[in-house]
């Protein structure tokens, strides 16, 4: 059955501080650049916020975690739980599976493993991991991402965590290059549709065609300047969604400007009433 969800990035300007994993070319390492945010709400007490609000489940992008001990990923799995919420995904937001840089695109798979076991403490059922940046019509490489996807999976499966990608950066933004790759890993990996990564005519048939192997869609719609959804083409989005049978988590983004939460409010309004209808 379907049900709400939000990603920590529609409350970017609320939950602190932004850690961007960003890599060192001179060094061949990994470093963290901080982007100042107010913590309105910290990322212990979201849950329980968000169940406030009638949500279901988080997805958690990874610069939102404050720290990655053992100590803090278990309080934040407790958090879950005090609050009867789902911890569905945990959106990894750095790696190229795909690189040209062999140091780089190794150093990025083990960052991405080690990803792995963090939500396997904090009690991520999944973990959203990045195809790679390579041209969606270079077939060597998505050949090269599936068997790295498929090989993270299987450590994934070890954790009880599912590895899924999405419609996100080059590699995957077509349909016809994501439903490639997925079908290269024999469908171990999991996917999610963003309704905001297709672009150009036939961007709603690509939505349709990805959704049957979709997790969750994000659903990320286009606004005006005040934030107001544009509610016409969301609701076509949706409704391509509804006509495939999708029963996943329904992911509302929200980036526009004014309060983020109000901002989601609106993109519920609009989603609410399509989940309690039948196709």
């Amino acid at each position: 059955m379907s049900y709400l969800s939000i990603s920590t990035w529609s409350l970017h300007r609320l939950l602190g501080p932004l850690r961007w994993t960003e890599w060192n070319s001179e060094t061949k390492s990994h470093t963290t650049r901080e982007q100042e945010q107010p913590e309105i709400t910290t990322l212990l007490n979201l849950p329980q916020e968000a169940a406030k609000r009638g949500f279901q489940a988080l997805e958690i992008c990874h610069f939102h975690f404050p720290s990655t001990k053992t100590e803090y990923l278990q309080q934040l799995k407790t958090s879950f739980h005090a609050a009867n919420m789902k911890f569905d995904t945990l959106l990894v937001d750095y790696g190229d599976l795909t690189s040209s840089d062999e140091s780089k695109r190794v150093a990025d798979f083990s960052y991405i493993r080690k990803w792995i076991d963090i939500a396997s403490i904090c009690g991520a059922k999944q973990i959203r991991v990045i195809a790679g940046d390579a041209a969606p019509t270079d077939e060597a490489a998505i050949a090269k991402s599936a068997a790295a996807l498929t090989e993270l999976a299987a450590y994934g499966k070890s954790k009880s965590v599912h590895v899924i990608s999405e419609n996100f950066r080059l590699l995957t933004s077509t349909a016809e290059s994501s439903l490639k790759l997925l079908e290269l890993t024999n469908h171990s990996v999991g996917f999610i549709t963003d309704f905001g990564n297709y672009h150009g005519a036939g961007k709603i048939e690509e939505i349709g065609a990805t959704t049957p192997y979709s997790v969750s869609v994000h659903v990320k719609p286009t606004y005006d300047q005040a934030g107001i959804p544009d509610r016409d083409e969301l609701i076509n989005y949706l409704n391509k969604v509804k006509s495939t049978g999708f029963d996943g988590a329904y992911v509302l983004i929200y980036d526009g400007p004014g309060d983020m939460w109000e901002g989601l409010e609106r993109v519920k309004a609009i989603v609410s009433p399509i989940l309690l209808t039948e196709c």
